[in-house]
């Protein structure tokens, strides 16, 4: 980083919102869903009409508590949901219900690859997860219901969501967009959320202030709201350094402020002058009881948690001497590690599977607009496959071609291959009969064979192909084409 931004050192904290899996809401029984209708998936529970009580969403809590433990945070016996009380147009109730005093748990750490080029290790302390409920979702300048205007859509508010608050220990763009990428990973390894950032299941504060290099007081922080990518997280944290350098040389004081990032214009803007804890006037729900988690809850959530994903990679790396690279996209979801692992145990050869799986498999699925977690190809019937390219029954090229239809339809690849008419053509009759039709129609290159040019195999063989639509034996063709050249 040049410039007058290399004076300044970045200290970054994230506040990320993730959506917790569930049918429906946190404190009602509307459905969560996403893509209806504006203000078709509400409750009068999310709309804050009189008389109304919110009962918590049993299954939110033992999802939370998994994000927690998978953090390595100290799930608390009991937490407290409290009001946080502002006015905007997306939130009915005038206050949104969420934890302050009493989080649900502390104190956890995840580790990232440290500095610009990722090089070492840092560990990033997790403050704290709470629970707490989604607000609306304010629609400005979009032509709703044939309206133009600003519109409130309030089918998201009540979604039950964790926030989880790092210390702020990110000192980079790069870091701050690992330490994400990698908080989506465990969320979905952990079955907590589906971390849809497009859908908005994954959204992101971050917290900036800059201090001259050297110096271990904190600045005065800015905070950029809702940054729903990991791209516009990187701009936002660099344009931000930006502004706030520029204030800084000018002999300004940075003030504590709300940010919106424009991604058109790669920049940030103060939105008002930032609140503080106290502006929210906090208070205990009263509407709720304390939340209590006995120890044995606790213990029996974390010991149902899968094998997460640095553990598994480590585990692969050891066991089928894979690269960091290698073990690193098969592990990239539990999906595809679940699915390679499964193939593994069916084939016998990890290394051989892996490189069919990074290759060839993975190429296929985006080629196809599908998701691993939506093929019908089972882990075995792929394991099946690549045996079949091994066994010379079909050609490498055959088995990809059979792939698109393996992943929309399942099926057994052998049946498949005779069913298409694509397996290995190792008949020496037939073969024989093929290669002295193509030697006869190519006399001239017989001639040049005969004459020292060794390429000329090469030639013959693409023809012989071309008559058995690729199905001829390669080893089985060569022998026989290299013995009827010497005749």
């Amino acid at each position: 980083m040049g410039g007058r931004q290399a004076r300044y050192e970045a200290v970054i904290g994230l506040e990320v919102h993730v959506h917790l899996r569930t049918q429906s809401k946190l404190f009602s029984p509307a459905p969560v869903l996403y893509g209806e209708l504006p203000n078709h998936a509400v409750h009068p529970i999310d709309l804050g009409l009189p008389g109304v009580l919110p009962v918590v969403n049993g299954e939110a809590v033992p999802l939370a508590v998994r994000a927690a433990l998978a953090l390595h945070c100290q799930v608390h016996e009991r937490c407290v949901f409290a009001r946080k009380n502002y006015f905007y147009p997306d939130l009915p109730k005038g206050y949104q219900i969420s934890q302050f005093e009493a989080p649900l748990a502390t104190g956890g750490w995840l580790e990232v690859p440290a500095g610009e080029g990722g090089e070492g290790v840092r560990r990033v302390g997790i403050t704290r997860v709470h629970m707490e409920e989604d607000a609306g979702k304010s629609i400005h300048d979009e032509k709703v219901a044939g309206r133009e205007g600003s519109h409130v859509d309030l089918n998201r508010a009540g979604v039950p969501l964790i926030e989880i608050v790092s210390e702020p220990d990110l000192r980079s763009p790069e870091e701050a967009s690992a330490y994400l990428r990698a908080l989506r990973e465990i969320v979905r390894y952990a079955g907590v959320s589906d971390a849809d950032m497009e859908k908005g299941q994954l959204r992101c504060d971050v917290n900036l202030s800059l201090r001259r290099r050297g110096e271990t007081r904190l600045g005065t922080r800015t905070e950029c709201k809702n940054l729903n990518s990991f791209r516009f997280v990187e701009e936002a944290i660099r344009s931000e350094m930006r502004r706030q350098a520029k204030v800084l040389d000018a002999g300004g004081e940075v003030v504590q402020a709300t940010l919106h990032y424009d991604p058109e214009r790669r920049s940030t803007r103060v939105m008002r002058v930032k609140e503080n804890a106290d502006d929210y006037r906090y208070f205990p729900d009263p509407d709720l009881i304390p939340l209590e988690l006995s120890r044995e809850e606790v213990e029996r959530i974390r010991a149902s948690l899968p094998e997460l994903p640095e553990a598994r990679r480590a585990r692969l790396r050891e066991e089928h001497a894979l690269s960091e690279s290698e073990a690193g996209v098969l592990t990239s979801s539990r999906e595809l590690a679940d699915f390679f692992e499964a193939a593994c145990q069916a084939h016998g050869d990890a290394k051989t599977l892996a490189n069919w799986v990074l290759r060839d498999l993975l190429a296929a699925v985006k080629a196809e607009g599908l998701e691993l977690d939506r093929i019908r190809l089972a882990p075995e019937a792929f394991a099946a496959l690549v045996g079949l390219v091994e066994e010379s029954r079909v050609t490498a090229r055959q088995a990809r071609e059979l792939l698109p239809e393996l992943l929309r339809e399942g099926g057994d690849p052998a049946e498949l291959a005779r069913a298409r008419g694509l397996e290995v053509v190792r008949d020496a009759g037939r073969l024989e009969a093929v290669v002295a039709e193509v030697l006869a129609a190519h006399p001239e290159a017989v001639s040049n064979h005969r004459a020292g040019d060794e390429k000329v195999v090469n030639f013959l063989m693409g023809q012989v192909m071309k008559q058995t639509r690729g199905q001829a034996d390669p080893g089985a063709l060569r022998e026989i084409l290299v013995r009827r050249l010497k005749e």
